[in-house]
């Protein structure tokens, strides 16, 4: 996906400050912050969204899950939500799977 933003974040094209990596995912600050924390969890790997990547790839889906979990307990307080849109009408604007790490409780 030559065009998709989160796939250039993803190896590297565009520079940004990661917040975690694993072996399936990286994790970033939304550059639009909707909360204190807020994270964006991305595979490295393309997928349209959340349903296409629990269908096509489990050791993704699972990496990014733990990968989110994470950072969310190593940047909040322990309330969280980790949020997935799928699909214009719910939300989604950028077409590559992403959950969303939010809280409003930083750790101190």
């Amino acid at each position: 996906m030559t065009e998709c933003v989160f796939c250039k974040i993803a190896n590297g094209e565009i520079a940004t400050n990661l917040v975690a990596e694993s072996e399936h995912a990286v994790a970033f600050n939304d550059i639009h912050p909707a909360q204190p924390i807020h994270v964006l969890v991305v595979p490295k790997r393309h997928f349209t969204d959340i349903a296409d990547l629990a269908a096509a790839d489990e050791v993704v889906l699972l990496d990014l899950l733990k990968l989110g979990t994470k950072v969310a307990d190593e940047m909040s307080t322990g309330s969280f939500r980790f949020q997935f849109n799928t699909g214009a009408e719910a939300g989604q604007t950028v077409f590559h799977a992403h959950g969303h790490i939010t809280s409003r409780t930083p750790r101190l």
